[in-house]
C-alpha cells in the first residue's frame, strides 16, 4: 500500500478483492454523452464484466439504452460499489448519499482525491479507492487493457524476422 497525504490506498491485491466481491455498481454522475469518460467506462462495464450496472444522474433519462435514476436513494438495489464521476467540491455530499445508500465501497475516479472524505468514509465502514479508474483496474486484473484504447503489446529489443 502506498500512502499519500496521510491516507493509505488499497494495495493491488485489495483492489482485486474489491472487484471480485462486487456484483452491483452504481455510476454516480454517469453521462449519456459518448465523449465523456463515464460513458466510456459504462460501455466497458456492460460489455466486459459480470456487474449489474445502474446509472445515476438527475439530468438524464436513459444512458446506453438503460434507465437512469435521479439519486442513489432511488435505486431498486443497494449497490456494492458506487463509482463516482462528480466534481471534487461535490464529494462531501456524495459521501452522505453513499453512506445513506448502504453501499460497501466508495470508488472515486481519476482526479478525485479527498483525504477527509476518505477518512470519514472509512470511519463509517466503507472501503475507499480514490483517483483510480474502475475500468482500468478491472481490465488490469482481467486481461482487458488491450480493449478500447490500451495497447498491451509486448515491447522487446529483438528484431522481428
Amino acid at each position: 500500500m502506498s500512502e499519500r497525504n496521510g491516507w493509505k490506498e488499497p494495495s493491488a491485491q485489495q483492489r482485486l478483492a474489491i472487484l471480485r466481491r462486487t456484483r452491483t455498481v452504481a455510476m454516480l454522475g454517469a453521462s449519456p454523452n459518448p465523449a465523456r469518460a463515464s460513458n466510456f467506462v459504462a460501455t466497458y462495464l456492460l460489455a466486459s464484466t459480470h456487474y449489474d450496472v445502474y446509472f445515476v444522474n438527475p439530468n438524464a433519462a436513459r444512458i446506453l439504452n438503460r434507465p437512469v435514476y435521479g439519486s442513489l436513494a432511488e435505486l431498486p438495489i443497494v449497490p456494492d460499489l458506487v463509482d463516482v464521476f462528480r466534481r471534487p467540491a461535490d464529494l462531501p455530499q456524495v459521501l452522505a448519499e453513499v453512506l445513506a445508500s448502504g453501499a460497501a465501497t466508495l470508488w472515486l475516479q481519476f482526479g478525485l482525491y479527498d483525504v477527509a472524505v476518505a477518512q470519514q468514509a472509512e470511519a463509517a465502514g466503507l472501503t475507499v479507492v480514490m483517483d483510480r479508474c474502475l475500468k482500468i483496474e478491472h481490465a488490469r486484473f482481467h486481461g482487458g487493457l488491450h480493449l478500447s484504447g490500451f495497447n498491451t503489446g509486448i515491447i522487446t529489443s529483438r528484431r522481428s524476422r
